[in-house]
């Protein structure tokens, strides 16, 4: 399917904020939110349903997506930004309005198990999403520099991207070199796992797959690389491009284990595509926002990663 390219957000655009998953942990983490945007000059909308607690869901599958359509719906908003990720986004993908996303593309923004819709956004209408900040869990909070400066320059300026630079105390790490070319696409690895074999998974072939983690232990993390390996994905792909993977430790350290490194390794020998780690990117403060959807070329051997066009038109 054809990239469809949202307009850039301007100042005085109206945001909608909406919780797909679980609920924020505080009414302050989202008052402070919404402050923050306000003060850089955006209206902001917050969806009905943000509040409600059902175990660790924000709302019911009906109000959560209730409320995502409600702003894909709205013709005054321009972009939806997910309050905070957890658990629950893949349980309301059969319920959202995706011809209505195409009729009206929208910036949409967040990680983690934001993951299932923007993956099941790009395969249904082929929007461009970003995997960026969410509201209440970096933007309420002295968001960190390095990350405001690259998620508002992605989707406020309709200059192709270029580069993703690394801090410099965080550099690029050739796992196996290589070039390769095609649209990024990935996010979470277990939300990205979870939609295999349903009709939400974009196709994989030739693309760069991007891959983060959190709190999952090593021996998890094989499994999906071998989920992956057994169902034909890796060995389709242009290149691999591995993000963080925060707190991935083993569940019991006292019993034999690989470590996520040699988890890492072991792919690099299992697959014919460029590998590139450490890319500062996951559930970190510091990190880049990445457009799902984008054409972009990496050199693992030069530790290169270019977005060769703008996220926004």
């Amino acid at each position: 399917m054809k990239p469809v390219k949202p307009p850039r957000l301007k100042k005085g655009d109206v945001i909608g904020l909406v919780a797909p998953a679980s609920t924020p942990s505080s009414n302050e983490k989202i008052e402070k939110g919404v402050q923050y945007l306000e003060r850089l000059g955006y209206r902001v909308k917050v969806g009905k349903y943000v509040h409600e607690v059902l175990g660790y869901l924000a709302g019911t599958d009906e109000q959560r997506a209730g409320d995502l359509n409600d702003m894909l719906r709205d013709r005054t908003v321009r972009a939806i930004f997910a309050l905070r990720g957890g658990y629950g986004t893949p349980r309301i993908l059969s319920r959202i309005d995706f011809s209505t996303a195409r009729r009206d593309p929208k910036i949409v923004v967040g990680y983690s198990d934001l993951t299932a819709l923007q993956l099941a956004m790009f395969r249904k209408t082929g929007l461009v999403t970003f995997s960026g900040p969410m509201v209440s869990v970096e933007m309420w909070n002295s968001i960190d520099p390095y990350t405001e400066e690259h998620f508002w320059r992605l989707i406020t300026s309709s200059s192709k991207i270029g580069t993703l630079n690394n801090p410099e105390t965080e550099p690029l790490v050739t796992v196996r070199p290589g070039k390769g070319v095609g649209r990024l696409l990935g996010g979470n690895f277990s939300l990205l796992v979870s939609l295999m074999g349903t009709p939400f998974l974009p196709d994989l072939r030739k693309a760069i797959l991007l891959l983060e983690e959190v709190d999952e232990a090593p021996h998890r993390v094989d499994r999906m690389f071998a989920q992956m390996k057994n169902a034909g994905v890796l060995n389709g792909v242009a290149g691999i491009l591995i993000g963080k993977f925060t707190d991935c430790i083993p569940t019991d350290a006292s019993k034999p284990h690989l470590t996520i490194a040699q988890v890492l390794e072991g792919l690099s020998q299992e697959v014919k595509c460029p590998v590139l780690s450490n890319l500062q990117y996951g559930h970190i403060p510091k990190k880049l926002t990445i457009p799902i959807g984008l054409k972009a070329k990496i050199d693992a051997g030069k530790r290169h990663i270019e977005i060769q066009e703008s996220g926004v038109q």
